[in-house]
């Protein structure tokens, strides 16, 4: 008999990758929709959204087994890509440091979130 992976990612494979493909499907949905189609909202809420997308993108990543330093790189180039189309003449949206930053520190918060959680379930008694 073999002895099978315990990680999180190895435990829930399928389940995790089917939930990071989804996360980063409404983060298209939500960085990419033409200002036409943007609700509008009090301000601070737009930032508020951009923290969380990408905490959950990279916690999902995470638990996918989307290696840290990859994860994060790949984030935070997606984070300034999406910046700069969204001052596509098609989105008429603006290009925003300001989200820009905002992205990067939900990134930051994600993978922050991962490892405790990770810490907590590896010192938890089985």
């Amino acid at each position: 008999m073999t002895s099978r992976p315990t990680t999180v990612s190895a435990v829930h494979g399928a389940l995790a990758r089917g939930v990071f493909a989804v996360v980063v499907l409404v983060s298209l949905a939500v960085l990419f929709t033409p200002a036409s189609g943007v609700p509008s909202a009090p301000a601070g809420v737009d930032k508020v959204v951009h923290v969380l997308l990408f905490a959950v993108l990279a916690v999902s990543g995470r638990w996918a087994g989307v290696g840290r330093g990859v994860l994060a790189v790949v984030l935070v180039v997606y984070a300034s890509v999406s910046e700069l189309l969204q001052s596509l003449p098609v989105l008429n949206r603006s290009t925003s440091v300001a989200d820009l930053l905002a992205d990067v520190a939900g990134v930051a918060v994600g993978l922050l979130i991962w490892d405790a959680v990770a810490r907590s379930r590896a010192t938890r008694p089985s």
